[in-house]
């Protein structure tokens, strides 16, 4: 019976908790890709666009 429920609020937790950033900093191969990548996500790569 909670079977579902706690599958639905384990998708919801994961769905919040994910860090695109982080993701793609760990998909690095090597230091020189780690360090590019930093790089990129320290330029802002993630960051929400405003336009006001």
């Amino acid at each position: 019976m909670f079977g579902p429920i706690k599958k639905l609020r384990k998708a919801v937790h994961d769905f919040r908790t994910y860090d695109p950033e982080m993701a793609y900093i760990s998909q690095a191969t090597d230091m020189v890709d780690l360090e590019r990548r930093q790089r990129e996500v320290d330029a802002g790569k993630f960051r929400q666009k405003y336009y006001y």
